[in-house]
């Protein structure tokens, strides 16, 4: 009751405040300024800081999201109402949704695919085989780890592959879907940013394919990965966590719920149907072997792969469009699906269709607030926050040199954390860092991994990146409650990352700065376990 009276009474101080800003205006007349006098300007911060600290206080993440892109539309327009609400359906919603619609056809085509495996007891099969194979929870959260680490592909497809895989393994263990949430979010993006061939990769190679950099895009980006302290740091904490059996913050609570009272956190939308008794393994192993080869056949094809880019599998990776590719694959392994379970005569076709509108509806929570998201983004680059940040990168590096690197990753998380986007991140500073350092010097390559790493960290912390969103609905997990109790284990790792980012600013070579690094992260791991103990 109270925290319904604390929703109600923030939204009432919105709307007060919404209405006290656009009643003044409204005699001004309904156009909107060619260019916001706030675009440029630290305002462009103000709709997501608004959306991310309601969406903390209040846990709920639809109304916070929403009141961000508001906010962010008036100022985009001037306070103007009929322009401030054209810019919310047409340029904010309606873009996103046509934008995005690849990635919800996959993510309805992904969870269809993942009811059929309940149905047929392929998830149910695999549980049983994980209780009696993988025997601790420690085994259960490494094979998490070890599984986000393998599909590095592209981080759509892994928080959401690695999620419907090792929900059984984790359940059967008493691990949280808060817990099973962070371990996929905190291998998707960095696994993808370390790994040279992934859409990450193509990415980045694709910013940096036009600069003076003295060496090729990709040849940059994998230079770059040894320095690249955010993602590494993140494998060392997450085995440094499991092993030491070391949890702090909220997380503690979801785990001690998990393993003492059985309340996983899971969605109450989320089926407790364990499905055909006659289920085996492998009805749950060969699908997902299916979706992963057409995916990636899938990608290799969109990038050009038996065409502009024949033969070429690592151009074809480069030029591929995971928005089309993605769902290109998932379509062939859902009939794939269909035509494995009828066959096997573990159900009829008539509840293999019955199916495709559950998987519909497990996915509607995440495409609802990935449109929230991609709207109150694309408000905060209408408020120019790009080339706000461009500028005060400029006027830093006239001051500061062997700090830069350290500077860059802060000023990238931030940036990560305000858009939600690690590739609009990088995508703005990237030219920004090759302006600023010589051409073909290590410090080159250490600030370049500032800002991937910085992009990385911030993406993992936002609630409203795409691919925290992806996490939350891999484990069905409560996504407020996922970035919650991620948060403090992102911090941590981010603090050591950006005193290592100073070590490198100094000393830019990898064989001191690296294990430097790793000697911190786990020095930071055995302090935080002799402070709050171990997790039972």
């Amino acid at each position: 009751m109270k925290t319904r009276n604390k929703l109600l009474s923030l939204l009432t101080v919105g709307l007060v405040l919404c209405a006290a800003l656009i009643v003044p205006v409204m005699a001004a007349g309904e156009d909107a300024e060619a260019v916001s006098r706030f675009y440029n300007t630290a305002w462009a911060f103000l709709p997501p800081v608004i959306a991310i600290l309601l969406a903390l206080v209040t846990k709920e993440a639809y109304s916070s999201l929403f009141i961000g892109v508001l906010v962010g539309a008036l100022l985009h327009c001037g306070f103007a109402p009929v322009a401030t609400m054209d810019a919310i359906i047409n340029d904010g919603l309606v873009t996103a949704i046509a934008d995005n619609a690849g990635i919800f056809l996959f993510l309805v085509i992904l969870g269809t695919i993942v009811a059929l495996i309940n149905a047929a007891g392929g998830s149910a099969a695999f549980g049983r085989w994980a209780e009696k194979n993988i025997g601790t929870r420690v085994g259960a959260m490494l094979s998490t780890f070890v599984l986000g680490i393998l599909i590095f592909i592209d981080d759509y497809f892994n928080c959401l592959t690695v999620g419907s895989v090792m929900r059984p393994v984790t359940d059967s263990h008493k691990i949280s879907r808060a817990k099973l949430a962070y371990l996929i979010d905190a291998t998707a993006a960095p696994v993808c940013m370390i790994a040279p061939v992934s859409s990450w990769a193509a990415a980045v190679s694709g910013v940096a394919a036009d600069l003076d950099t003295g060496v090729s895009g990709i040849q940059l980006f994998v230079q770059a990965i040894p320095f690249n302290f955010y993602s590494l740091l993140t494998f060392v904490f997450i085995v440094g966590m499991a092993l030491l059996k070391l949890d702090y913050g909220p997380m503690r609570q979801h785990e001690r719920n998990a393993l003492h009272t059985g309340d996983l956190g899971a969605l109450e939308t989320e089926s407790k149907d364990e499905g055909n008794p006659k289920g085996k393994v492998m009805d749950l192993i060969l699908p997902v072997v299916v979706l992963i080869v057409f995916c990636i056949i899938g990608m290799i094809y969109v990038g050009g792969f038996w065409g502009d880019n024949a033969g070429d599998f690592i151009a074809a990776f480069g030029d591929t469009d995971a928005f089309v590719s993605l769902p290109w694959g998932a379509l062939i392994a859902l009939v794939l699906t269909i035509a494995y379970v009828v066959a096997r005569g573990l159900m009829s076709f008539k509840d293999a269709m019955a199916c495709v509108p559950k998987g519909f509806i497990a996915m509607v929570p995440p495409i609802t607030i990935l449109t929230l998201a991609v709207s109150l983004k694309t408000m905060t680059g209408y408020l120019g926050a790009a080339e706000f940040v461009e500028a005060a990168m400029k006027g830093a590096s006239q001051h500061l040199y062997s700090l830069l690197p350290a500077v860059i990753f802060v000023v990238a998380c931030f940036l990560a954390f305000a858009s939600g986007t690690s590739w609009g991140t990088f995508g703005i500073l990237i030219p920004i860092v090759t302006a600023i350092f010589p051409t073909g010097s290590t410090l080159l390559t250490v600030g370049i991994s500032a800002c991937l790493a910085g992009a990385v960290c911030g993406d993992h912390c936002s609630p409203i990146s795409d691919t925290t969103i992806m996490a939350s609905a891999g484990a069905q997990c409560d996504h407020v409650t996922h970035v919650s109790t991620q948060l403090p284990y992102a911090i941590t790792v981010a603090a050591v990352s950006f005193v290592s980012f100073i070590v490198a600013g100094f000393v830019p070579n990898i064989f001191i700065a690296l294990p430097v690094a790793v000697a911190l992260m786990i020095a930071t791991l055995f302090i935080i376990k002799a402070k709050v103990g171990t997790a039972d």
